[in-house]
Formats: C-alpha cells, structure tokens, sequence
C-alpha cells in the first residue's frame, strides 16, 4: 500500500503522550503538590485511590501495590497457598501469571484455552483437579471476562480459591459485575500500557475478603503490625504516592478510554470481519480492548506489511508459557495444548489505544486487507 503524506509517521501500539496532553496541568499540579509535601509512600492520595478502586468495583477492600505480579503473588500468599499445593492456569499468557503461583512454591497447573475467547477453557478444568489443587488464577485476557459462572460453580463445588488476574481488563463487565469483584480477590496492574496506567508500575487487589484485604495490607509493607513490630515475613511491595495521583486523575476517565478502545474495534472488526478471525463479542460479558487481537494462518505475512507502512503490531504471545525454558521443569511438551500453540503462530495485535484517529484505525485496517489479499 502507498502510504498518503499524512500517515508516514508511525502509528504506535499506543499512544501516552497523547493522553497526558488533555490532563496534563491536573497531573503536573498533583504531582508539585506531592514533591511539596515531602510524603512520597503511603500517604492521602495512596488511600484516597484504594477507596475510589474499592467503589468503582464495589467491593470493600482494595490494596495499592508495586505490581500487577505482587498483587497475584501476595493475594496467593494471603490465601495460604503453598508447596505441594496445584493451582490451574492458562498458558496463554504472560508470565507473571503463573510465575506467581512458583513464587509461592506452589505447582501451575495449565489448561488449554477456547479457541474464540483465547481466555481458560472452562470444559476442560474439572479433569485437571486432583486433591492438591487450591487455587485458579482465571486470566480476562485482552480486556474480555472469561466464563466466571462456570469458574465459580466449580469454585464452589471443590472448594477452591479463585485469583482473577484483571491485569488487561479494568473496567471490563461479566454479567454487570466489574471483573475481579467475582473470585475471591481480583488483581491489576496499572504498567504504563495497561488501560488504567501509571507513569512506572503499580498494581492493586481488591476483595470483599476482610481476612485477605487486612493480609496483604500487612504483606505488601513488611508484615508490619505497629512501629517496627514485624508480624510475620512480609515483601516491599508499596503503590507510591505520585503514581496513586495520577491513577486518580485517569480513575475519572477510565470509562471514556474504555469507550473509545471499543469505537476503535468496531471498526476494525467493521473492516476485516471477513478476512480474519476477529476478537468475539459476547451477550454476557464487556470487551476493554486491551489489545484488539485478530488470528489468521498469514500473521507473519500480516505483520512485515504493517511494518513496511510504518504500523506497530506485536504478537501476544509468541511462545505459550508451558513451552518456556522458566518452566521446563513442568514437564509439558509440544502437543499438550493445542489451542495455544495454534494461536501463538496466529494471533497478531493492531495498535489500539483511546485516542486513536478514526481514520488511521481504517487505514490500519485496509493495510491488513491489502496484506491478505
């Protein structure tokens, strides 16, 4: 395709500079007030955001953490799990969700995905529990809920724990409940590319668990109990005060930028419905579009031409966590999970972010059309 003198700039995957402009003296004016104050970890603006993220969801308690991987990390330590216990997993994700299931000793136990979700199959969870399981980590991969009905009467029904890792889906819905209100504690991260981002790492966990809530208040800063009084063993793992401020600001227009993602998918899905396997869009549940992830066998072919027209696109995931040298000592082999071997070598991911032009989305996707042709 011949580009037009208005797109030889590269469109990015995302865009941050251009959704700092529009709030950018709010964010200059909290960040100076902070700076001024001198009080940079745990202080009002810390607080003030855990109680705006409990509300948002609905739930009554949430915990501002260093990272998306210690909110799951410390939720699966506040619930006690440990060595010689199984939790299950998809292997189609990013890593932190099963590596922190290791750092708690425990084993990850993984389980195919559905092929049009790409999110955990759910029919095939019940043959994977044995008397160790404790736990799923049920991954919203790419901003849609997985099948969190099915998940919870299995839950019930084997009295397990259940983790959802919401890293890629804030403000996403399953059946008008927010995601990560609906398992016994639900995780984010707040990395700058998520669709509520800091400027450096962040994560949360809330919960409607007091026993969790006041748990990994206690594990994220030390197992600290009073003035250097120790508890028990605890991690460094503190939301810092700047970073809270400016998730505040963003809180207020989580839901716009949530919208327009949705706008910009529509059109894509408007453009290349039939020429490649789209992201579903299901009856029950809301789409965030973290990532707008199309899937078709000519993917490498796909992704040099978008490159060669100055357009990002990243393939998430190339290499399916059970196939990773970090847990080779699994003892899981090519074969064992044909759903996400499939879609490493299909899926590819278009630039999508909240202030995306309408037009360079259309031109992103006539790209890819060319492409398959």
């Amino acid at each position: 395709m011949t580009q037009t003198a208005q797109n030889k700039t590269m469109i990015p995957m995302l865009d941050l500079k251009a959704q700092y402009l529009p709030i950018k003296e709010e964010i200059k004016s909290a960040v100076k007030e902070i700076i001024e104050s001198g009080r940079f970890i745990l202080g009002k603006n810390v607080e003030s955001f855990e109680n705006e993220i409990a509300s948002y969801h609905n739930v009554s308690g949430a915990v501002g953490l260093a990272s998306g991987t210690d909110a799951l990390h410390l939720s699966l330590n506040a619930m006690d799990i440990k060595e010689g216990d199984e939790v299950i997993t998809t292997p189609f994700t990013f890593i932190a969700s099963a590596e922190s299931i290791a750092y708690v000793h425990a084993t990850p136990v993984f389980v195919d995905i559905e092929k049009n979700t790409l999110n955990i199959d759910v029919s095939k969870i019940e043959e994977k529990i044995t008397a160790k399981t404790k736990a799923i980590v049920v991954v919203h991969l790419f901003g849609l809920p997985a099948n969190m009905t099915e998940i919870m009467e299995l839950a019930k029904k084997y009295n397990l724990k259940i983790v959802e890792d919401c890293a890629q889906a804030f403000g996403a819905k399953y059946k008008d409940r927010a995601v990560g209100s609906i398992g016994d504690c639900g995780c984010y991260s707040f990395y700058p590319s998520k669709n509520l981002g800091a400027y450096g790492d962040g994560g949360m966990m809330i919960t409607n668990n007091s026993g969790i809530h006041e748990t990994v208040k206690l594990l994220r800063n030390h197992g600290t109990v009073g003035p250097y009084q120790h508890g028990f063993i605890g991690f460094n793992s503190r939301l810092d005060e700047i970073h809270a401020a400016i998730l505040r600001i963003k809180l207020r227009h989580i839901d716009q930028y949530n919208q327009n993602r949705g706008k910009i998918a529509k059109i894509y899905s408007s453009i290349l419905g039939n020429a490649v396997k789209c992201p579903v869009e299901l009856e029950d549940r809301s789409h965030v579009y973290h990532q707008y992830t199309i899937r078709t066998p000519q993917r490498d072919k796909i992704h040099e031409i978008l490159k060669e027209n100055s357009i990002a696109s990243v393939v998430y995931y190339p290499l399916s966590l059970h196939l990773q040298e970090a847990f080779g000592y699994l003892g899981y082999k090519e074969g064992d999970f044909p759903e996400c071997e499939a879609a490493s070598n299909e899926v590819l991911s278009l630039p999508i972010y909240p202030e995306l032009e309408p037009e360079k989305a259309e031109y992103i996707a006539k790209t890819v059309l060319e492409a398959v042709k």
